[in-house]
């Protein structure tokens, strides 16, 4: 049997995660950009980025497994659709739902959750329409971050051990870009958020569907 992960993220409030700060402004950005009709958001959590996004004018739609989380987004964000599923479930359920597909789908620190980070894109190709996007953020690891993280003697507190659903992927550039491109996506932008320009918290990777 191939475990999934923890049965319970721990969502137990309509806060928005503190990640939530500097991405969401970046997503907005994008979805300005893009001008999409209608949003996925895989791995939506406690609906925190949904509300942002539907009141911003998006039709949004959101993914996501744990029961907990997902009963906060339908009561912070009742103008959004939810599905109680995860990447590891087919997407057979909201095709069906959503036959013309989604101009975007965004999911924000969800991939370093995952212990099959494939089954991400795969997901979001099979509910994506022709030409349509996928926005991903996950933690930045290069070369320079990395090398000040084990400087400092950080590496416990950064990627904890104890943190039960916590980080067990740590993507770079290079990793990212063979994960999305596999999945039969061409990078159309790499950037990142929160300090300096390879210090990173997060990076942000737009990339066009094939």
């Amino acid at each position: 049997m191939v475990n999934k992960g923890v049965e319970n993220y721990g969502w137990n409030s309509k806060q928005a995660p503190h990640s939530c700060g500097f991405i969401t402004p970046v997503v907005l950005t994008w979805l300005g950009k893009l001008q999409p009709k209608k949003v996925l958001d895989l791995g939506a959590g406690n609906g925190a980025l949904c509300r942002a996004m539907v009141e911003a004018g998006y039709e949004v739609v959101g993914v996501e497994p744990d029961a907990e989380g997902i009963g906060i987004a339908r009561q912070q964000c009742p103008q959004a659709q939810f599905y109680q599923i995860g990447v590891d479930d087919s997407p057979d359920v909201v095709r069906s739902g959503h036959p013309d597909g989604f101009d975007i789908v965004v999911s924000t620190e969800v991939l370093e959750h995952l212990y099959a980070p494939r089954r991400l894109p795969a997901f979001a190709h099979a509910v994506l329409r022709r030409g349509g996007h996928l926005l991903v953020t996950t933690p930045y690891h290069g070369y320079l971050k990395n090398l000040a993280i084990s400087l400092a003697g950080a590496w416990d507190r950064h990627a904890d051990p104890l943190w039960d659903g916590g980080h067990i992927k740590l993507f770079s550039r290079r990793t990212i870009t063979r994960l999305l491109n596999e999945a039969g996506f061409r990078i159309v932008s790499f950037g990142g958020v929160g300090r300096l320009p390879y210090l990173w918290k997060s990076m942000v990777v737009v990339a066009g569907k094939e």
